[in-house]
């Protein structure tokens, strides 16, 4: 490519981001404010955002999950829950809540409710921007909370650090399990891949695009590019310009893409442990599944849906039963890089 189409190109990438952001400010409008303690934020307080529906027996061990880590405020956006959630985490003393009966799909799947959030209140905090199924682990993570870690990447000159979403499953039909709220979930979700996964760098963004894993090879076998993708960006060190543009999978501008090392070594990464396939997923795939509110095209996704509510059993031979984050980074799915 050229010098000028170079330029084009990083005008067109900054317009995107311009429009986006003036979308996340219009779409803050759907949120109605319920409860507010914002006021208790301070300067290095470590924050988290979440939109969510529906999550009342993940949340009592996502909370202490992340409280344990060094979240100091969570930020939440509940999307209509009828199960008791919004009520649970307006009783937290280290909570902020909006709720919206907005589209989530309209709502670019949440991002641009977050992303008003995100500006509004996450400008110069590092941010942790997950999902209420993920939980965020990385090499010393039980002795070393997020103050820990991020003082160290700012130390390096970093301020984004990467992550791979990696499923959890049970041995045995998803349905035949039990789960009781407050519980890890990978005590019942004791499985995942330790392989098939392919990795690409994309052209566009710079960002890595890593598929596979169990959902690759039990759904969509025949159509690879259609499975999961599962790099994620969880956690930056936020100024309002930025902006989150697939999900939390790549971001603009787009060098916070660069979780990688050009050099040939590897830098500091993470896990999150995504707890889908709870026993629940079986309902929820049904409520969704007429919800159409996930994924762009909601009706290629039907099979999709029907086997999950069909109550799958994921587990294959070649499974790996989870042991923790020595084992993750053994196997090359983090990193500690520099991080000793």
């Amino acid at each position: 490519m050229g010098p000028a189409a170079q330029i084009i190109q990083a005008l067109n990438w900054r317009r995107r981001r311009q429009q986006r952001l003036a979308r996340a400010l219009r779409k803050r409008r759907e949120l109605a404010l319920l409860v507010n303690r914002t006021e208790a934020i301070r300067p290095r307080d470590i924050l988290l955002f979440c939109t969510l529906r529906n999550e009342a027996a993940r949340l009592p061990y996502f909370l202490r999950h992340y409280r344990a880590l060094g979240v100091r405020h969570f930020l939440i956006v509940d999307n209509a829950s009828t199960d008791g959630s919004r009520e649970m985490l307006a009783a937290q003393p280290d909570v902020s809540l909006w709720h919206t009966g907005a589209s989530y799909r309209a709502a670019r799947f949440g991002m641009d409710w977050l992303q008003g959030l995100l500006m509004k209140y996450g400008h110069g905090h590092w941010c942790v921007t997950v999902d209420a199924d993920e939980l965020l682990i990385y090499p010393h993570h039980l002795t070393r909370p997020l103050p820990a870690l991020t003082d160290w990447l700012e130390g390096e000159g970093e301020s984004v650090f990467g992550a791979l979403m990696l499923d959890l499953y049970p041995k045995g039909p998803i349905t035949a399990q039990s789960y009781t709220p407050g519980q890890d979930p990978s005590e019942v979700l004791t499985h995942y891949d330790a392989g098939n996964y392919t990795i690409t760098r994309k052209n566009d963004t710079q960002a890595l695009w890593i598929q596979g894993g169990p959902r690759s090879r039990t759904f969509f076998a025949d159509t690879p590019q259609r499975g999961p993708t599962l790099t994620k960006i969880p956690l930056v060190k936020w100024h309002w310009r930025y902006l989150y543009l697939n999900s939390t999978h790549t971001l603009l501008p787009r060098h916070l893409n660069r979780i990688y090392d050009d050099a040939g070594g590897e830098k500091l990464s993470g896990v999150l442990l995504h707890s889908k396939f709870l026993p629940e997923v079986s309902a929820k795939s049904a409520e969704e599944k007429h919800r159409h509110e996930h994924f762009g095209a909601p009706a290629d996704f039907t099979p999709y849906y029907d086997a999950l509510v069909a109550g799958p059993d994921l587990w294959a031979p070649h499974s790996t039963l989870y042991r923790g984050w020595q084992q993750l980074e053994a196997e090359g799915l983090m990193s500690r890089g520099g991080w000793g």
